[in-house]
């Protein structure tokens, strides 16, 4: 059996750290598993008039459909004043309508927080985990991912070279397909 994982990456930034890191772990899953990154700058803010027929944008109805025919989700965000970015949030939405509609339902998810600083993201971590437990994604608890110091984890080319945090995240990643395997 194929799963397909969507890994969500909250930063745009050319040269993102949170991509970098979610580009390591995408290399981490099993060979059954299929991993795409959905893309999210393409996705106009949202806007219930855009629910009336004949006015949800393409982009809308192309998005809802990758994350419809994933088994589940990687997020990798970056912390902007103690929460995520609001590309992320946006996307989110988009995904989870119209009301009663929702593509993220009860499908598993990860997160890793990613920072330059020494806190990993905690803070956007735990905001995100509130969205997401709304939106009832089955989230992977244990192990929590805060990566700090980002920075001195990448080499010029953005590439993940420390062996130990590889590790830590190789742990996260097989929470996660164990949750998708059930």
């Amino acid at each position: 059996m194929r799963y397909r994982i969507g890994v969500l990456v909250g930063s745009l930034r050319k040269g993102s750290f949170s991509r970098s890191v979610a580009e390591a772990m995408a290399e981490l899953f099993p060979e059954q598993f299929d991993v795409e990154f959905l893309e999210i700058e393409q996705l106009p803010y949202f806007n219930q008039d855009f629910e009336e027929e004949g006015a949800t944008p393409q982009s809308y109805l192309d998005f809802r459909k990758k994350v419809a025919a994933c088994d589940g989700f990687l997020f990798a965000t970056p912390e902007y004043n103690r929460s995520y970015p609001a590309v992320l949030k946006n996307a989110l939405d988009v995904a989870s309508r119209p009301y009663g509609a929702s593509q993220w339902n009860g499908k598993p998810a990860a997160i890793v927080g990613v920072s330059p600083g020494q806190m990993g993201g905690f803070g956007a971590s735990q905001h995100l985990r509130q969205t997401l437990s709304f939106l009832n994604l089955d989230l992977v608890q244990q192990p929590e991912a805060y990566i700090g110091n980002v920075g001195a984890l990448l080499d010029d080319g953005g590439r993940l070279v420390n062996e130990g945090t590889r590790a830590f995240l190789q742990t996260v990643v097989d929470a996660l397909v164990a949750k998708i395997r059930g």
